[in-house]
């Protein structure tokens, strides 16, 4: 399995997908533990007008963990395989570790507009 994250340099979840510096992409082993981190550079602008979703899946991501992310990236997301857990902030591989024990849910909250002053939703919904 692979995860992505949308990071900025210090490996913070950015809170806007589509303005992210890059993205990191974990690949997770059998026994559902980081093996492996890569980063990977993000075209510029809007999400949803970006080919970064079938990048992505073509590398084999099926999850993205995302902070404040629009309904059109999220289509192009799942269209491409790529199921989006929202609301989620903080250090990414701490969020993708909460992820692997099943205690990271989706915050159902999409942002509504192509801004940068997104507001920031939970640190991420833990059961």
């Amino acid at each position: 399995m692979k995860i992505a994250v949308p990071v900025t340099k210090e490996n913070q979840i950015d809170s806007h997908f589509g303005h992210c510096e890059s993205y990191g992409v974990f690949t997770i082993s059998d026994k559902n533990e980081i093996e492996e981190i890569k980063s990977v550079e993000s075209p510029q602008g809007c999400g949803c007008k970006s080919d970064i979703a079938s990048f992505l899946a073509s590398g084999g991501v099926t999850i993205m963990l995302a902070g404040g992310i629009g309904g059109g990236a999220i289509n192009v997301l799942n269209n491409n395989g790529i199921e989006v857990i929202r609301g989620c902030s903080g250090d990414a591989t701490e969020i993708v570790k909460l992820y692997l024990k099943g205690l990271v849910e989706d915050s159902g909250n999409s942002c509504h507009q192509h801004e940068n002053h997104h507001h920031n939703g939970p640190a991420c919904s833990h059961n």
